[in-house]
């Protein structure tokens, strides 16, 4: 009875309705700080952009929200000569030794305007959005590690190792019936010394 319903549902031309997946991340779970900031009716991307985080760390592959241009990203018209910045340099003084060496290019007194140039792009690299900042600084103070605690269970298997083989760990090591989980002879001395076990 069953098999005529589906291969009539088979044969029919509707298509089975199938809910959609969303494709924006509703509920950010990874950090505290992103998910206070984040916008529930924009995109991954969008939010990410905003934030001022990358949301790809490889190049993207299409699909990609294009952002109004201003008239100064316009193209130029091909046919004008570009300003003397623009202008590439193909002059340079060298300093030579006495054998005619170049020992080293220096500067020519256009490319000052470059240097200042790249200092204002040191500056840009800091951090713009709060939320770089905060994330930043949240990376710079990890968490204080906690010591960890030898349970009430290890100690009374190690209370076993050390009863039946006394202090040779290397036999503590080899037992298959006490030590099933073949902990190295160096880990079960480190383990007992932590104990206070030590015969």
């Amino acid at each position: 009875m069953g098999r005529d319903l589906q291969k009539r549902k088979r044969r029919s031309q509707r298509p089975k309705v199938q809910p959609r997946k969303p494709n924006k991340l509703l509920n950010p779970r990874g950090n505290t700080l992103i998910a206070h900031n984040w916008d529930k009716k924009q995109t991954l991307a969008q939010n990410y952009r905003r934030l001022g985080l990358v949301a790809r760390l490889k190049a993207p592959t299409g699909g990609t929200e294009k952002t109004p241009t201003t008239e100064s990203e316009k193209d130029e018209n091909a046919l004008s000569i570009a300003p003397l910045e623009k202008a590439i340099i193909s002059e340079a003084r060298v300093q030579r030794d006495e054998d005619g060496k170049i020992i080293r290019v220096l500067p020519a007194p256009d490319s000052d305007s470059n240097d200042e140039d790249d200092e204002e792009e040191e500056e840009e690299k800091q951090p713009t959005s709060e939320v770089v900042r905060s994330l930043m600084e949240m990376a710079r103070n990890p968490a204080p590690s906690k010591p960890r605690h030898q349970s009430e269970m290890e100690r009374q298997w190690l209370q076993r190792l050390v009863d039946r083989h006394g202090a040779n760990t290397v036999a503590m090591a080899r037992d298959r019936r006490l030590n099933p989980m073949q902990q190295t002879a160096a880990d079960i001395a480190r383990r007992i010394e932590k104990a206070g076990l030590a015969a």
